[in-house]
């Protein structure tokens, strides 16, 4: 125990999304975080300072992914959409904190859940105000509570693999005409 990392702080990130993937944020303790990661119980603490540090710097890194990931789908709604659903597919355990207030410091993490919405809407700014509706704010909202819902429940196991796999009919269903 207690060897050098490369980067500790990257690794305690990476071994605590896996070990909350695996039982949940209530379940993650520092001690046992170090010793998944091979390192003497002070050094999370040193990095993150408590729980809380921890699971606010996972909350920031999951939404600056997030805002990587929808900037990427280029400012399609439909791409933004699937890029939101397979976001939260592959970092399960990032989205289950970031949208959990209670578990990190909420003051912290501002510009990047900022920066991720911001890069979601982006995707309305490029659909046609008709298809909008009166009020693209709310179509933004509705959009967001779509693609969310649908990632939720394919995380619980709740929607075939089949849907799951390619998501894009159903989000394509937001803006059928």
């Amino acid at each position: 125990m207690g060897y050098h990392h490369g980067d500790l702080r990257r690794t305690l990130l990476a071994t605590a999304a896996e070990a909350i993937a695996e039982t949940g944020p209530a379940a993650l303790s520092l001690r046992d975080l170090a010793r998944r990661a091979g390192v003497s119980h002070a050094a999370p603490a040193h990095h993150f300072g408590d729980k809380l540090g921890l699971l606010t710097a996972l909350a920031i890194e999951g939404y600056e992914l997030l805002a990587e990931a929808l900037t990427a789908a280029g400012g399609d709604i439909l791409d933004a959409g699937v890029a939101y659903i397979r976001f939260a597919m592959a970092h399960p355990a990032h989205f289950e904190v970031m949208f959990h207030p209670t578990l990190y410091r909420e003051d912290e993490i501002g510009p990047a859940r900022d920066a991720s919405a911001a890069a979601l809407q982006a995707g309305l700014a490029n659909r046609p105000a008709p298809e909008l509706g009166p009020d693209p704010q709310l179509t933004g909202y509705a959009a967001w509570s779509i693609v969310h819902g649908f990632a939720t429940l394919a995380l619980a196991g709740n929607l075939p693999p089949e849907v799951v796999a390619d998501p894009r009919p159903v989000i394509r269903l937001l803006f059928a005409k």
